[in-house]
């Protein structure tokens, strides 16, 4: 007999993938766009040496760095009888496979037999810093070289070092822990990377009225409409209801631009003559850049913006110096709220874009025990040493009565929820526990 088929469900599902979306680092909201989920890195720039100390008996030397993080090194090239040599190499080290907790930078000299040991510099992980794009660069730094008693000796290091993630500048040209024998162009292949969706915004176009537009033909009434491009989005007004020279509309029209707008918006009022026959009686191209943003639920100021008329003269499209019409428009770029980039049935992110416009929050919830806290611990230990005194001085006979009794007893006398103790050791870790 064949199986029916499994009833499907079609409502309606709020989702809420773990890809960065919607996370708070720092004081920073993960950015919204992310496609894959972001992997941490620590990055170790080595740019430059001086005043090297020489080795050789020629009074020279040909250093080179080791960059050690647990079981994982990476070494840069070497350079022959040179005291400020310059790499300018830059290491990754996955934050996932971490065997250490100190970062050791170490300058050694390249030699037949054994290559001499010239001084190191030490760093623990915590204090190194964050950095996210599109925050600036980390400068690097000049660094004294240490022996390994720790005491200053001859020469310095020129580095920067910080945690980052696979958005950054650096990745692709990193030398990697976890791919030490893939080369950079097959790092480039192998790696998921973050991609970044432009900045969207809505664009607003609120078409009021016209004034003292020039029909070709006077002999009749004018059908007016607007029609805006922008870009490859095409929309147009309906024809106005007052058929004359100062035209009503009243109407909006709604457009998606991508910084750095690049492409202006191009606005013109044509006469609808005919069946599929309309006249242009004016345009207007109007920048991106200088359109008003808009964060908030604050009025746009309106604006009258002159029509420009074209005439085809011996087949070459001349502009006609002559009295202007006028239309009037209400014109803002929107950014209170994000495009969204999703299907409606599966919106993950329904916050406003724009900070202001988030609700304030109620406060801050914390439960009162924690596996985390310290305090359950101590409760959890306490209790077990009581229960463990008490069962060894009770007899077992009298302990199995009393569990007897507790568990028989009259149904007036049971709780509805159940009881303290039975909560706190079935409790599931919080929500703020999950995500520490």
């Amino acid at each position: 007999m064949q199986k029916p088929p499994p009833s499907q469900d079609f409502a309606l599902k709020e989702t809420s993938p773990n890809i960065g979306a919607g996370s708070i680092t720092g004081d920073k909201l993960s950015c919204t766009y992310d496609l894959v989920e972001r992997m941490q890195y620590l990055y170790v720039h080595v740019v430059k040496a001086k005043d090297l100390p020489a080795k050789d008996v020629t009074g020279s030397s040909d250093p080179y760095v080791e960059v050690k993080l647990g079981n994982y090194k990476g070494v840069t090239k070497h350079f022959e009888k040179k005291s400020n040599p310059e790499w300018n190499q830059v290491f990754a080290f996955s934050k996932e496979r971490l065997q250490a907790s100190v970062l050791e930078v170490v300058v050694k000299d390249k030699d037949v037999v054994l290559d001499d040991f010239m001084g190191r510099i030490m760093m623990d992980l915590i204090d190194i810093p964050k950095r996210e794009p599109p925050d600036s660069p980390l400068a690097p730094q000049w660094y004294r070289l240490e022996d390994r008693k720790g005491d200053k000796v001859k020469g310095e290091l020129m580095l920067a070092v910080w945690m980052g993630t696979q958005a950054d500048e650096a990745f692709p040209d990193a030398w990697h822990s976890d791919a030490a024998t893939v080369g950079p162009e097959g790092v480039k292949n192998i790696r998921s990377k973050v991609y970044l969706s432009p900045k969207l915004w809505y664009v607003r176009v609120n078409v009021i009225e016209a004034q003292d537009l020039l029909p070709n033909d006077k002999s009749r009434y004018p059908e007016v409409f607007v029609k805006v491009i922008c870009g490859n989005q095409v929309l147009r007004t309906r024809i106005s209801q007052s058929k004359s020279i100062n035209p009503m509309w009243n109407e909006d029209l709604m457009f998606v631009a991508a910084e750095p707008f690049e492409e202006p918006l191009y606005l013109t009022v044509e006469d609808r003559v005919g069946s599929g026959k309309d006249d242009i009686l004016g345009r207007c191209v109007i920048p991106l850049q200088n359109v008003q943003r808009r964060l908030d639920h604050k009025p746009v100021h309106t604006r009258w913006y002159n029509l420009e008329k074209h005439m085809i003269v011996d087949g070459e499209q001349k502009r006609e110096v002559k009295f202007a019409s006028r239309i009037h428009l209400r014109i803002c770029l929107d950014g209170g709220y994000h495009v969204l980039d999703e299907s409606t049935h599966y919106s993950s992110d329904l916050r406003p874009t724009a900070r202001q416009l988030w609700k304030s929050s109620i406060g801050i919830f914390e439960s009162l025990l924690s596996w985390r806290d310290p305090r359950a611990t101590t409760l959890f230990v306490t209790f077990c040493l009581i229960a463990a005194i008490v069962l060894y001085v009770t007899p077992f006979q009298v302990v199995a009565l009393l569990a007897g009794i507790y568990m028989l007893r009259h149904p007036k006398f049971r709780q509805k929820l159940p009881s303290v103790p039975l909560n706190f050791f079935r409790r599931l870790p919080a929500r703020s526990d999950s995500m520490l």
